[in-house]
């Protein structure tokens, strides 16, 4: 049973930082897109970044670009999202997905496995 289970998330200032991570069990990732996702109240779930495993190319939505990085262990199984000068509009619960099952490009796919989401809260 694969499972990805988030962290990492909690509440900051504008400017701050925070590191998700994403544990994977269940699932040996060859060439797999895992990426995050995040939802604020009132809004659509918006792609923010992806990285292909193994092949290593990365997306970004504009809005992150130049502020948060995307990173993989392959040794844990785990999936990072560094998050630098955040911002109150950076504000939603993150999720993270494994997997594209539908669609291009990464950022606008459908996945098959998604974590239950961490909550990011940065505060003006």
């Amino acid at each position: 049973q694969v499972q990805l289970v988030e962290s990492g998330g909690g509440s900051v200032q504008a400017g701050g930082s925070l590191r998700l991570s994403c544990a994977v069990s269940g699932y040996t990732y060859i060439s797999v897109h895992m990426g995050w996702f995040r939802q604020a109240p009132g809004k659509e779930r918006e792609g923010v970044s992806v990285i292909q495993i193994g092949g290593g190319s990365t997306y970004y939505a504009d809005s992150v670009k130049g502020r948060f990085t995307i990173s993989q262990d392959n040794a844990n199984n785990t999936v990072y999202l560094q998050m630098n000068s955040l911002k109150p509009e950076d504000t939603a619960m993150y999720y993270c997905a494994a997997e594209l099952k539908r669609g291009w490009p990464p950022l606008g796919a459908q996945y098959n496995y998604w974590g239950q989401g961490t909550q990011v809260t940065v505060s003006s």
